[in-house]
């Protein structure tokens, strides 16, 4: 793969906590799970790799568990308390305080006080134990077989999306098939991976719901779609055979995805057809936003911007002021853009419509 995004940096062990690392590092795993971040003014420079709204609040999460909240907008920053060490790749609030971070280890993080303070739902060595008793109820032996794997190797496989509904109904995607719901705000979980069409535990990178509608997006372009709120998947043939790294759905409904060397498609039929928008850049694109007023907005490993009506087939391109690997993005109040980059926290204003 091409370009550097949060997910490949978390694959990578980029930020300190490895994807796919061999057993050895298992050993390591509970002392990272059961030390809190350090609180330290190098965090607030630190490698994030997502953001999202708590209402007016920004919360930015990264490596080693960096959790950083901003009340003006992103200008300023400050760092949360976290009770764990694993870098956050992915973050969700489901209204102004509840809301979820996830990533390395398998953790999954919940915050009843957007964003302040965090407590642990789940992490990779319980994850992997769920996932071995879901396929033990498939009677499938490859999928046993896979869920073994899981539980030997320990908690080394990382989440790199989250999509909440509201406050109890929930999804997380990860490395090598991996894939949680939960319908009580992430007190229980169960897994999903042995249910999907996805033989070769490709890692699944995005993840958006409407209504009982999911579809998930991957690596080597796997596109997965349930229609009855993630009771059964099935494969949607996918335009591309790249790996998207994200995806996401406007506010008429409108699927994005996003991925390799400037790829983007979006969907208006919930991935049943796809169309190839043109970004006009090389580089990989790693993060979108859904905008209000029912456009998206792409976002290029070069730091360039991509603007697109929900119906439009031309992006408009904002040039970066400079060329920052950007992995998330949020919309603050006052609407500017606010962008999680492997360099810190970065803001751009929007070209007024």
């Amino acid at each position: 793969m091409a370009g550097v995004t949060r997910r490949q940096a978390a694959l990578a062990g980029l930020l300190g906590g490895a994807a796919a690392m061999a057993p050895a590092w298992a050993a390591s795993v509970p002392a990272v799970l059961s030390q809190a971040a350090l609180l330290t003014p190098k965090a607030l420079g630190a490698a994030t790799l997502a953001v999202a709204r708590a209402g007016d609040r920004l919360v930015a999460v990264g490596e080693r568990g960096t959790v950083l909240l901003s009340d003006d907008h992103g200008a300023s920053w400050r760092q949360a308390q976290v009770p764990v060490q694993a870098s956050l790749t992915a973050v969700c609030f489901a209204d102004a305080r509840t809301g979820w971070a996830a990533g390395h280890l398998g953790v999954i993080l919940r915050s009843d006080d957007a964003g302040a303070s965090w407590h642990k739902q789940l992490d990779g060595v319980q994850a992997a134990e769920l996932v071995k008793q879901a396929a033990q109820r498939t009677g499938d032996a490859g999928a046993m077989a896979q869920a073994q794997r899981l539980v030997e190797e320990g908690a080394d496989k990382p989440f790199f999306d989250l999509e909440f509904m509201d406050a109890q109904r929930g999804f997380a995607v990860g490395a090598y098939n991996l894939m949680f719901a939960t319908t009580d705000g992430g007190k229980s979980w169960t897994a999903l991976g042995p249910r999907l069409p996805n033989p070769k535990s490709l890692h699944l990178y995005g993840v958006r719901a409407r209504g009982r509608t999911l579809v998930v997006a991957g690596e080597q372009g796997l596109l997965l779609r349930s229609s009855d709120g993630g009771a059964s998947f099935s494969a949607l043939a996918s335009p591309y055979k790249g790996s998207f790294f994200g995806l996401l759905q406007t506010r008429g409904g409108a699927l994005v995805a996003y991925g390799l060397r400037g790829t983007a498609y979006r969907s208006g039929d919930e991935g049943q057809h796809w169309d190839k928008l043109d970004t006009g850049v090389p580089m990989a694109v790693g993060a979108g936003l859904a905008l209000p007023d029912g456009g998206f907005v792409l976002l290029s490993q070069a730091g360039d911007a991509l603007l697109g009506a929900e119906n439009g087939p031309a992006l408009k391109r904002i040039p970066a002021r400079e060329a920052v690997p950007v992995s998330g993005a949020a919309l603050a109040a006052d609407g500017t853009l606010v962008l999680a980059s492997l360099r810190g926290m970065r803001r751009v204003q929007l070209p007024a419509h």
